[in-house]
């Protein structure tokens, strides 16, 4: 099974029916798969922030949501994060390319890398980082505990998870 498979399957196991997506090239293994599934509505999102609003929407409307993204767009977010989705205890599961780590081609994307986890530290969010594929076992019981505690959670995954940019 394809790790864009297991990725997908947990998600939908988890009762989560709707995801907003933002492109992303590491990503966009779990956008096709999810395109692939008739129990998931698929909405493309322009802009991270506007994307968790839309997932504020699928969740008031009964929807379990998920959004996918990339990690430099986390600033974009915050005020999002803390207005909408903390303040109202909305649990939402944040599927993260964890661009400007090790293996990163693109300078420009080291920045945002650097704040990443401290900005997410900063508002409390729980971050999982998945580094090498085994690490997406853990998938299945982070969707649980977002959905148990109504928070967002992070799950940052690297160019290593993803296999690098075919560079290496």
């Amino acid at each position: 099974m394809s790790i864009n498979t297991k990725i997908v399957d947990d998600l939908v196991a988890n009762d989560i029916s709707f995801v907003t997506t933002v492109p992303c090239k590491q990503l966009a293994g779990v956008i096709d798969e999810i395109d692939t599934r008739p129990d998931v509505l698929h909405v493309p999102s322009n802009k991270e922030d506007e994307g968790m609003g839309l997932c504020a929407g699928a969740w008031m409307g009964g929807k379990r949501p998920a959004i996918i993204m990339q990690n430099t767009a986390i600033g974009v977010t915050i005020n999002t994060l803390a207005t909408l989705i903390q303040y109202y205890r909305m649990p939402l599961p944040m599927l993260i390319s964890y661009r400007g780590e090790l293996r990163e081609p693109v300078a420009c994307q080291v920045e945002m890398a650097v704040h990443t986890k401290a900005l997410l530290a900063q508002m409390n969010i729980p971050t999982y980082h998945f580094h090498i594929q085994s690490d997406a076992d853990e998938l299945d019981a982070i969707l649980k505990y977002t959905f148990m505690c109504n928070k967002p959670v992070a799950i940052l995954t690297d160019a290593n998870f993803w296999g690098g940019y075919g560079d290496q």
